[in-house]
């Protein structure tokens, strides 16, 4: 949990030390991103974006982006293999605060499934599972060093804590 404040904190002096630039994210702009992560296991995640509404502050900066979230990861532990699933919506407040920086903060709302199977020898001891609701809160940057691509990372409590990755611009 230290890790995420303090990237929060760095992202906060990072942004308050940087002059405005153009907006990158603007209404319309559509970003797919895949990523792996930090957890249990090596989280892949594959996320798509689409901004809504921009022009929020200033009529020049500060845009909503809304689209689709989706993570899993495996880890063998032992005679056990385990799965999880998250698939979800999520909404993102963007601010550029440096050209061809995207800063951003959102929310996720979504439902994750959880599997553990046995894998060793004998008799199997069952196929526990489980799902739930779930969501996340979230904060992230995307840089982009070609008009349409890109690397991002993010920190949150998804499928991961800490994650990074490449951000395709349709």
């Amino acid at each position: 949990m230290k890790k995420c404040h303090l990237l929060f904190a760095g992202l906060f002096l990072f942004s308050m030390m940087a002059a405005n630039g153009q907006e990158i994210f603007s209404k319309g702009s559509q970003l797919i991103s895949l990523g792996i992560g930090v957890g249990a296991g090596i989280p892949v995640e594959l996320s798509y974006e689409r901004s809504i509404v921009d022009g929020l502050i200033k009529k020049k900066n500060g845009a909503i982006g809304v689209g689709a979230y989706g993570g899993w990861y495996h880890r063998k532990l032992y005679d056990w293999n385990y799965n999880y699933y998250v698939l979800g919506a999520r909404g993102a407040f963007h601010y550029q605060f440096v050209k061809k920086l995207d800063t951003y903060g959102g929310l996720m709302l979504g439902y994750s499934i959880a599997t553990a199977s046995w894998a060793g020898d004998g008799e199997s001891v069952g196929t526990p599972s489980g799902s739930a609701f779930s969501y996340s809160l979230y904060i992230g940057a995307r840089y982009l060093f070609k008009p349409r691509l890109g690397v991002y990372a993010e920190a949150g409590y998804g499928i991961s804590y800490l994650s990074a990755g490449i951000t395709f611009k349709l």
